[in-house]
């Protein structure tokens, strides 16, 4: 892979209709620091566009705005904020005119967590997302991964704060554009741009083995998160079609292959679905998928959808849950709820912007009339 400036580069150059960063650099007679500079003022300084970069003449400035060189790849059309302030939900515009979703939630303890989007649409159909419930648009690009998490950063710059956290859990499956979201990964990290480090990057697959197995060959320290959500495959290939492909016990032999190669704790992500995965045999059979040493589940309760069918489980049955959990031995957390009120799961406000969903919206802010 490229190193991380580059990436960048080529694919801003290429987005403004050029070759490649080379192609770039030789039509404005750039020298390779100019491009420094650009990368560090877009990446590390989070300026707010290419006018704002005051180390770069003006005349530069203007050229390269004249010929489609954009510091941003996605456009936010509208914005959300919850009503206790912890939350904010953004529906991001892309060139095409695809349509994608990221969120911030801000925790207690200056924590700052963006959840983003690595695909426009989800091809895995699983049955309580409305993501996948919307079908699959194309992949996204490293720069339309990155640009989301870039948007929310440049908010909490201005009140002097950071993103600390980042989890791609939002619209798409990772692994299914492994090169993109590695790509990003590069960027997030770099010491010379992002700078976040490997351990607050979180990468969850609905379970694609053969990408279990290369991201165990990765050597970074990224986190890796599994939409498990349910412990057998009788349920599990009811509600995501992929355990169709790879079973239970396929997805856990690369789950425990990935921990003997890193030595790195996995999580599970579990949602709770009343009279789905919630039974006091279901809580048994995870705590025996559970065993391993260095596995945590989480238990999510449900945002309902515009189209499920599927309801979330209450709040004293999760809790019920996850002390049957305990008991057996399994290390088990119940996620707080964020941002319930404004459809903060990952696909439901572009649902609710599609007119079969406009009956029930939540307050909705065009993006003109919100702060940032």
């Amino acid at each position: 892979m490229l190193p991380a400036r580059d990436l960048w580069i080529d694919d801003k150059a290429r987005r403004a209709g050029y070759e490649n960063g080379a192609a770039l650099a030789g039509a404005h007679g750039l020298k390779s620091y100019r491009l420094d500079q650009i990368y560090r003022a877009a990446t590390k300084e989070l300026a707010e566009d290419l006018h704002a970069i005051t180390t770069l003449p003006k005349e530069l400035r203007a050229d390269l705005a004249a010929r489609g060189f954009a510091l941003d790849a996605v456009e936010p059309v509208v914005v959300q904020s919850s009503r206790d302030g912890q939350t904010t939900k953004a529906l991001f515009r892309l060139h095409d005119g695809a349509e994608v979703e990221a969120v911030l939630m801000e925790h207690h303890g200056e924590r700052n967590t963006v959840c983003f989007s690595s695909q426009a649409g989800c091809a895995y159909a699983c049955a309580f997302c409305a993501t996948g419930q919307a079908g699959f648009t194309r992949n996204l690009g490293v720069t339309e991964i990155f640009d989301q998490v870039r948007w929310f950063a440049k908010r909490l710059a201005r009140e002097g704060r950071k993103v600390t956290n980042l989890v791609a859990m939002g619209m798409g499956e990772p692994f299914a554009n492994y090169d993109a979201v590695m790509g990003a990964v590069a960027l997030f990290n770099d010491p010379k741009g992002f700078g976040l480090g490997h351990r607050h990057i979180t990468i969850s697959t609905v379970g694609l083995v053969d990408r279990i197995d290369r991201f165990a060959s990765e050597g970074t320290q990224v986190n890796l998160a599994i939409s498990l959500h349910a412990p057998t495959d009788a349920t599990r290939s009811r509600i995501m079609p992929v355990n169709r492909k790879w079973s239970t016990e396929e997805l856990m032999a690369a789950v425990e292959r990935y921990v003997r190669a890193t030595k790195r704790k996995v999580f599970f992500e579990y949602v709770m679905l009343a009279g789905v995965n919630d039974r006091d045999e279901d809580a048994e059979a995870l705590a025996r998928l559970m065993k391993g040493p260095l596995y945590h589940v989480n238990l999510i309760p449900y945002n309902s959808t515009p189209d499920a069918l599927l309801r979330g489980t209450d709040e004293r049955r999760i809790w019920e849950f996850a002390k049957l959990l305990e008991r057996a031995g399994a290390a088990v957390t119940v996620r707080t709820p964020m941002g319930r009120d404004i459809a903060a799961a990952c696909g439901q406000l572009r649902a609710e912007t599609q007119p079969r969903a406009n009956t029930a919206a939540p307050r909705v802010v065009p993006v003109a009339s919100a702060a940032g």
